[in-house]
């Protein structure tokens, strides 16, 4: 799974790795090490202009948690940040997106807890651990957006309308199982193009998108606990830590 996660990469370098065609500065989100759901976030996406024409890639800003276009309250998205990838195309809440609105959330890497269980029988604990690139890149997760409306605004109100997003996740790789069953699908830039397309709308073409990439690409650092709360937010969150220094750091 995915329930909180690092991005500070600047928008501007994000437009230039992504080959982002359309970018409004007054969508920008600031840097954060600590995202947590319903924060806004920075999602890539593409468009198609109003009358037709080639898919418009787009850097947006968006909600995390998806909220479906049927849903009676924008409350819904605090429990639907993820999406399994083996299930997506057939959920009510996600399968609309799944099929036409993709998308791709750049981030620094993500948080992940590791249960340890106590040899006494005690209380298990909780080790977190960060994942990220080898190569240091922004991580590219796959994304769904939707669009949801308030029906107290007229449709035509800019304050009425609330876009949201979710990751999907799929099996841990051989590395990260130990942590998690479960991490956020990522892509590599040669798939870019096919997740983001949105006159791929057949759901069964869609689904052989759902794929990671092979493992050798990521790794996982321990880190210290005060990533465990959302208050705390700054780039030491991500750094790696032992045992010992955990309590000296934090």
């Amino acid at each position: 799974m995915c329930g909180r996660f690092a991005a500070s990469t600047k928008p501007e370098d994000i437009v230039e790795l992504f080959e982002v065609s359309q970018w409004d500065p007054g969508e920008e989100v600031a840097p954060s090490w600590n995202v947590a759901p319903t924060s806004p976030v920075l999602a890539v996406l593409e468009r198609l202009p109003k009358g037709g024409g080639t898919p418009l890639r787009q850097l947006r800003r968006l909600r995390w948690g998806l909220v479906p276009a049927w849903s009676d309250s924008p409350e819904t998205g605090v429990k639907m940040i993820n999406a399994r990838a083996d299930t997506v195309h057939e959920k009510p809440a996600y399968r609309q997106a799944f099929a036409a609105r993709r998308c791709l959330l750049p981030v620094d890497g993500y948080y992940e807890w590791q249960t340890i269980e106590s040899p006494s029988g005690g209380k298990a604990r909780k080790v977190p651990f960060f994942v990220s690139r080898v190569d240091g890149a922004p991580l590219a997760l796959a994304g769904l957006y939707e669009f949801w409306r308030d029906r107290a605004f007229p449709a035509d109100h800019p304050q009425g309308w609330l876009v949201t997003c979710a990751i999907v996740t799929t099996e841990a790789e051989p590395l990260l199982a130990p942590i998690h069953e479960r991490m956020p699908l990522f892509l590599e830039p040669d798939g870019f193009d096919a997740w983001l397309d949105p006159t791929l709308d057949d759901p069964a073409r869609a689904c052989a998108l759902l794929v990671a990439p092979g493992p050798g690409r990521l790794r996982a650092t321990p880190v210290g606990s005060a990533v465990g709360n959302i208050r705390n937010n700054h780039p030491g969150l991500r750094e790696p830590v032992t045992p010992e220094m955990e309590g000296a750091l934090f």
